[in-house]
This record gives C-alpha cells, structure tokens and sequence, in this order.
C-alpha cells in the first residue's frame, strides 16, 4: 500500500514542529517517499539540515528560488506528490489556505495542488477557539480537506487546552488509512449502492422558543456521510441541527424533529444500506405550546411526554423496501456491551456500534469515539480512534459486506 507513494509534507511555525522529525523517520520506515517544504517561520524550530537529513532529499523554501524554479516549480512541486500533509499548521497557515492566499511557497504549493491535503492543526487553544480559526476549519472541511486533531492538553505556552498538534504515531495511522481507503475505492468502484444515514440531535419543541435536546454534536454522522461518498456510494444525510458544514458530494437534508427525521429517511427508500447515527430525542412534549409559555405564579407548568418515533427500529422492521444493510449506535452509560447487545436484537438491526457517553468521556461533542463493534459474530472492540478513523473503518466492513457474492439478500424487496 506504501510502496511509490509521494508525500509532500509542509512543515509550518510553531513548536510543535520538532514533531515532525519523528514523523518524517516513521513514514520513511513505512516506505513513504517524503519530500518537505519548510516555511521561513518553521525553520525557526527545525533546521533544513535535520529535515534533508531524515527525507534524504532536498528541502524547499524559497518561492522565487530560480534553482528550485529550474529543477521543479512549484506548481510540479504539488502535483508530483500523492498527499499533502501539513504538520504543523498553524493558524496562519489555515487561515490562507481557507481563503485562497498565496505569498510564500508553502501556500502556493497548497492553492496549486489537485491532491488529496492532509492539515494537523496546531495552537495556542485561544487561536484554536477563535470564531475566525473555526471557521476555516469548516471551510476546509467542506472542501474535502482531511484533519487530523488537534488533541487536548498543556501547551509550551503554560495554558490547558485543544490545540495540541497529534502524535507523529495517529498522523501515521491517518496517512496509511488514507492510502487504504484510495486502495479499497479502486478496489470496489464497481459497487453501486445507495446509503442513508442519520446524524445529529433532534429538538423536540416545548413553545416556539424552548425544546428538549441532547448533546449530540453530529460529527460522527457527518463524517460516515462523507466516508461513504468519497467511496462513490450515492448517500442522502438526514441531519438533525448542527453546526457542521454538510459533507462534500452528499445529498444533505436538514430537519429539527424525530417525526421529521422519519418522515425525511422514509422519503429516501429504497437504499441498500442505513446507518442510524443520530441521537434522537427519546420523548416530545405532546401538546407543545404555539405561543411562548410564561412564568405563572403558583407552581411550574406540567408538561406531558410522549414517546418519540423509534427510526431504527421502524427501518429494521420493514417488511418491504428494508435496506441489505441496517447499523444502529447505541450510546449507553453503563453495561456498555451487554445494553448495545440487547438492543440490537430488540431493535431488529444487523449491526450497533456501542460507545459510553457518560460524562468524562467526551463522546459526545468530542473528536474521539471508541466503539464496540456488535454483530451476529459477537462483539469486536475497536481502539479509541477519532471520529473519522470510526467512520472509515465502519465504511471498509460495509463495502467488504457488498463484496460478498449473495449479501443482497432483500434486492427482490427493493424493486
């Protein structure tokens, strides 16, 4: 799988950058070609010579370099790699990527590209915070750029917080995963399959002002939507509210309730495959009010609930048009493995990934997830992992699961 890949990797200013020395030593020892760019503010942390020396080639700064220029622009300097990885990225430099500027080699090489780009952001966690960094990052996103962290901890600067730049070992395991995924598309770009999946919260509405809600921040659903169509499956997402940019080449239908949500997965049958991520709000208050409720004297309003439509459950149960293929989550906070058993088979679905949410975890509204992977086998642990490494993992076993002569089993249900 690493045998002739080129990766070009951009090594931006901050003190995260020695980092990069070990990760350069590691990919060399995974058969990678490496070739780095390294920015005047990078250097002030490493050195071009212990750069050269790990890539054993030339390492390239200048932009107006007329020897660079001769032997390889900048332009033939992006395309001849197949990834860009920029680690470090600093604020600085996402925020030029984000908006298309270009004064330096770095970030000329960055526009110029028409490879994959990998970016390991790295910060103060104030930088990291800020609305104007955020919205890059979602800018990048949406445009099909693949992140890895940052992670959370103390910082050369004193404070406590994101923005730590990942381990040279996770961005490894993200490279190699990335080469996999391009292995396995190639693979089974014949497979023709249409998928759905759910994603997000629901709000379930008391007045028009106030709903009863969870914490679901819909990362994971985003990013299965986004695994699935960087495969050539054809996926709809039914996403609950959330502040995710909608993941690039998915068909992206937004809606606020359970009951919509429903109706909304109903709409898109028949599919091969469904993928219930979403946190749906258990319960809705059944006569919520049309005006906004006041404050009496005299006691609290009394509201009455009732339950909400089960989605996964009413997609198993389906005696016509039921996807091939039905996973559920189940999002427990104690008897993790025995409770997500349970629920499958109560459920009727083929697969539940099981996580703990309790507090402390930081699933939800996380980046991380660490899930146990159930099916008529048994139970698989997988390793904490981010979010989008759950994602391409869980879309490997579908596309495995398609590959295998007969698994259409309700192809003639679907006609």
């Amino acid at each position: 799988m690493t045998k002739n890949k080129r990766i070009l990797l951009i090594i931006s200013g901050g003190i995260a950058a020695y980092k990069t020395l070990d990760l350069i030593r590691r990919m060399r020892e995974c058969g990678y070609s490496v070739r780095a760019i390294l920015t005047k503010a990078g250097a002030e942390f490493v050195t071009p010579l212990s750069v050269s020396s790990l890539t054993e080639d030339k390492v390239y700064g200048e932009l107006f370099s007329l020897t660079d220029e001769s032997e390889m622009g900048h332009i033939q300097l992006s395309r001849d790699a197949d990834l860009l990885v920029v680690a470090p990225a600093s604020a600085d430099l996402i925020a030029k990527m984000a908006n298309g500027l270009c004064n330096d080699l770095a970030s000329t090489a960055l526009l110029a590209t028409d490879k994959p780009v990998m970016i390991v952001p790295a910060m103060n966690v104030r930088m990291w915070q800020h609305p104007a960094t955020q919205a890059n990052i979602k800018t990048l996103s949406a445009r099909g750029v693949i992140q890895v962290g940052p992670a959370e901890g103390a910082m050369a600067c004193g404070e406590f917080g994101m923005g730590r730049m990942s381990e040279p070992m996770e961005i490894l395991e993200a490279v190699n995963r990335h080469f996999q995924i391009v292995s396995i598309s190639k693979q089974h770009s014949d497979i023709n399959k249409k998928a759905l999946v759910t994603s997000g919260p629901t709000h379930e509405p008391i007045d028009p002002v106030r709903y009863i809600a969870n914490r679901s921040s819909g990362r994971q659903g985003h990013a299965i939507a986004a695994a699935l169509a960087a495969r050539g499956i054809e996926t709809t997402l039914v996403s609950g509210p959330t502040d995710l940019p909608d993941p690039k080449g998915v068909n992206v239908i937004r809606v606020e309730s359970a009951e919509q949500m429903l109706s909304a997965c109903n709409d898109q049958l028949p599919i091969d495959v469904a993928i219930c991520a979403a946190a749906v709000a258990d319960w809705r208050v059944k006569d919520a009010g049309s005006q906004k409720m006041k404050k009496e004297t005299g006691g609290l309003p009394t509201l009455e609930l009732v339950e909400n439509p089960d989605i996964l459950h009413a997609i198993s149960s389906r005696k016509k048009q039921r996807p091939d293929l039905v996973v559920g989550f189940a999002a427990e906070t104690e008897n993790v493995v025995k409770n997500a058993t349970a629920k499958r088979l109560r459920k009727g679905c083929d697969w539940i990934l099981a996580n703990d949410v309790s507090i402390g975890t930081g699933t939800f509204g996380g980046e991380k997830n660490a899930i146990h992977f159930i099916t008529d086998d048994g139970c698989e642990d997988w390793p904490h992992m981010t979010k989008q490494a759950v994602a391409e993992r869980l879309v490997d076993s579908i596309v495995s699961h398609f590959s295998v002569p007969g698994k259409d089993k309700n192809s003639e249900a679907a006609e």
